[in-house]
């Protein structure tokens, strides 16, 4: 059966139809202004949504905050992982943020500080990375990916001088890498753009950062199997949670436990499942429980 259109006057606006650029972003600046996050407003930030940080009614704001990320390399891969917690100011905003994302078949991002402002960035990074590979043909290099999330970052400049910074944790798999044992990449960011390499093999990043980096210095194993990666991090985010109140350890009463991605060549980018990580996070705490002392 022949299809006949809806609205057989209606034809898409040339611009919808070019492939001059492979931007997103840059197809909505020009086409849709309006959807791109607003330097002057505080998007998706519950009560405080759209309210001016500048502003007279912004006085006094806190907007939800997300913390720590953790990320580590491991034999054939890399991981990063995130507890769930959000705060604003002194109170708990949240207790079940997903911070960790899937950004592309070899890639992750985990987000820590304005939670709305975080979320809007890396959901635009990820149709960034799609519809980089719908009009070439291809996907970014993973230098490429990195490069566009810091020039992302670069673009909420103003906003992070306003008291609402964003900084994203990047890991990927390089698949041009000449030893594919050690093609795990982590990347980190400042909010000035600043792109950083992490070869030590581990970082974190988030109010918890310090308490957590200082407990993969001594767990870390770039020979280590994925299981005991994932273990790592999450006694990470426990040793993290110990120490830093705006960090959430393992909820064993809400069944709440930390989120954690896993890229390899054989599988992807890949979340853990909820049942794997509950596992995880409840041996931490039962082996963490039955030391002499009980201090953690």
């Amino acid at each position: 059966m022949e299809h006949t259109p809806r609205n057989p006057g209606f034809t898409l606006p040339a611009a919808y139809l070019s492939s001059t650029s492979s931007s997103f972003t840059d197809f909505l600046r020009a086409q849709a202004p309006e959807l791109l996050p607003r330097a002057g407003a505080v998007p998706g930030s519950g009560s405080g949504a759209g309210v001016s940080p500048t502003s007279p009614g912004g006085s006094g704001f806190a907007p939800p905050h997300g913390t720590t990320i953790v990320a580590s390399t491991f034999n054939g891969g890399v991981l990063i992982a995130g507890d769930r917690r959000a705060t604003a100011g002194n109170t708990i905003a949240s207790r079940d943020l997903e911070k960790v994302y899937v950004t592309d078949t070899y890639s992750a991002v985990g987000i820590a500080g304005t939670a709305g402002i975080a979320l809007e960035l890396v959901r635009l990074y990820t149709v960034e990375l799609a519809h980089y590979e719908k009009i070439e043909g291809v996907s970014l290099s993973l230098d490429g990916k990195t490069n566009k999330l810091a020039n992302m970052v670069k673009g909420h400049l103003e906003v992070a001088m306003a008291g609402l910074a964003v900084l994203p944790l990047f890991v990927g798999y390089d698949i041009d890498a000449s030893d594919p044992k050690r093609a795990g990449r982590i990347v980190s960011f400042d909010v000035t753009g600043g792109r950083y390499e992490e070869n030590a093999g581990f970082h974190a990043i988030g109010s918890g950062s310090v308490y957590a980096k200082s407990s993969l210095k001594k767990l870390y194993d770039p020979d280590a199997d994925s299981e005991t990666a994932v273990r790592a991090a999450v006694e990470a985010l426990y040793d993290a949670a110990d120490d830093d109140t705006a960090t959430g350890g393992p909820d064993l009463v809400r069944h709440i436990y930390p989120t954690v991605v896993t890229v390899t060549a054989e599988h992807g980018a890949v979340s853990l499942p909820s049942a794997e990580t509950a596992a995880i996070a409840q041996a931490v705490v039962r082996e963490r429980s039955e030391r002499p002392g009980r201090l953690g």
